[in-house]
């Protein structure tokens, strides 16, 4: 068998089994390729990391159904487009899809795990997970290779979907914009001042309808800025996440390591102490076979006495 061969089944047979497993099979099977001369594969194997109970359920949902991330991606896909477009009426359409789609297939991974009422944090955690797979094709291709060792989670769409938008009107401007008002003259009531107010108050519409576009624009920038601010915070949260889940990642491998080094030196010890068990037996035979020479010599000894008196 090659060495990528070996690998492939080890892997197949590790992220399958239930991860109460995991760290005994992954010693025996790193111990049978260093027995088969694979020492690198050997490595690879114990390199291995252990899944969280609710990233093998989700592990187990790629081996049984394969095909499903590609649906997950693709309504990703269709999300982002009337994100971009700002298409209200599509966004709410995908995401009453996306609702039902990542609650189909939770329901779906726990019967394929034959845990059909499955504690919430745990079916929070596959949710999450499925829901990060449709908002990023990476954690789809992770989640697609069924080795998942930690639940995933995005703030693409958001727990519940996509943002909501503010409701803009056909003019541009979000709900009613209120003309800028000059400062009004004091209270002496001249006609004069009347006239004035009653010109103004009659070009009020008109500078309204002036003040639309600028007004829309002004949300459109602040739109933008808020975008480009959600942007920045979530590009310093995944710069976060990805420190620590490489420092999670680095203690785990080392926990990993650390116990499989610890299986393997209690067979060592195992097989030591069977040794000297039979040692020990060897020899006590030696010597009881050394003592019963030494009465045959001694009976020789005296036989040729009798002989020689």
């Amino acid at each position: 068998m090659s060495e990528t061969d070996l690998l492939q089944d080890a892997v197949a047979a590790l992220y399958s089994a239930d991860p109460d497993q995991f760290v005994e099979r992954r010693g025996d099977l790193a111990a049978a390729a260093r027995g088969a001369g694979q020492a690198p594969v050997a490595r690879q194997i114990a390199a291995l990391r252990k899944p969280t109970r609710s990233a093998w359920v989700v592990n187990q949902l790629a081996r049984a159904e394969p095909g499903f991330t590609s649906e997950l991606t693709s309504l990703g896909e269709e999300l982002r487009a009337a994100q971009e477009s700002l298409d209200g009426a599509a966004i709410r359409e995908l995401s009453q899809r996306r609702h039902r789609l990542i609650e189909t297939l939770t329901r779906r991974a726990f019967e394929v795990v034959g845990q059909p009422q499955p504690p919430a944090a745990l079916r929070d955690e596959v949710t999450a997970t499925l829901g990060a797979a449709l908002a990023d094709p990476e954690v789809a291709g992770q989640v697609a290779s069924g080795t998942l060792a930690r639940p995933a989670r995005s703030e693409g769409f958001g727990p519940g979907g996509p943002p909501e938008l503010a409701l803009v009107t056909s003019s541009g401007a979000r709900g009613p914009v209120r003309a800028p008002r000059a400062p009004g003259p004091e209270r002496t009531q001249t006609g004069t001042e009347s006239r004035t107010r009653t010109r103004t108050q009659a070009r009020a519409p008109r500078t309204e309808r002036a003040a639309r576009p600028s007004a829309a624009e002004h949300a459109r920038a602040e739109q933008a800025r808020a975008e480009q601010a959600r942007a920045e915070r979530e590009q310093r949260r995944q710069a976060g996440l990805a420190a620590a889940e490489q420092a999670a990642e680095e203690a785990a491998r080392l926990a990993d390591e650390a116990s499989a080094a610890e299986h393997e030196l209690e067979r060592t010890v195992q097989t030591l102490e069977e040794q000297l068990a039979d040692a020990r037996s060897n020899l006590a035979e030696t010597r009881n076979q050394a003592r019963r020479a030494r009465n045959r010599q001694r009976q020789a000894g005296q036989a040729l006495d009798r002989l020689r008196g």
